[in-house]
């Protein structure tokens, strides 16, 4: 349970639905509870976010075609609380122009992420959203250390291409 939010976190971001992340979750928690005895006792949250992820890419490989990738928003009410909470930083009120803004670099970086090839937006996600270190990344992606920080760089690479494509694009 203490890493529930968590779990559907990664759920979320390796399904892109939360309706998917639902199920992924569920069916996550069945597994866990199931294998409680094989567990170490070393580190829970890696172990329980092993087991998420394997469970998603299971569900999806059963319930998706491999090439079709979906990246649901949040809910209306969700959505702007996340928003408003991204581009506010305390100074004071915001204006409209620096809100828009702010939603329409949000939603540019999420779509970007979200069309990661799933194993560099994995490792993207449980580094910057779920701040793992490299050795619990590589636990649960079952991958050396090395090969997490190299999917990580190039996931931050694609990411800064990308973003320095679209500001050339502006201009």
């Amino acid at each position: 349970m203490p890493h529930l939010t968590d779990a559907y976190r990664l759920a979320r971001w390796l399904a892109g639905s939360r309706a998917d992340a639902d199920d992924i979750v569920q069916e996550a928690s069945l597994r866990a509870f199931t294998a409680i005895d094989r567990f170490n006792g070393i580190n829970a949250r890696a172990w329980v976010l092993s087991i998420v992820r394997n469970t998603a890419f299971t569900w999806l490989s059963r319930n998706r075609p491999s090439t079709m990738v979906f990246a649901e928003d949040l809910d209306g009410a969700a959505r702007e609380r996340m928003e408003n909470a991204a581009v506010t930083d305390g100074a004071g009120p915001e204006t409209p122009e620096a809100a828009a803004i702010g939603r329409s670099e949000l939603e540019a970086v999420r779509a970007r992420v979200a069309a990661l090839p799933p194993a560099f937006r994995e490792v993207l996600v449980l580094r910057e959203v779920h701040d793992l270190a490299y050795r619990e990344i590589a636990e649960i992606v079952e991958a050396p250390v090395g090969t997490v920080m190299s999917r990580l760089a190039r996931a931050r690479r694609i990411l800064i291409d990308q973003a320095e494509k679209a500001e050339g694009k502006r201009v």
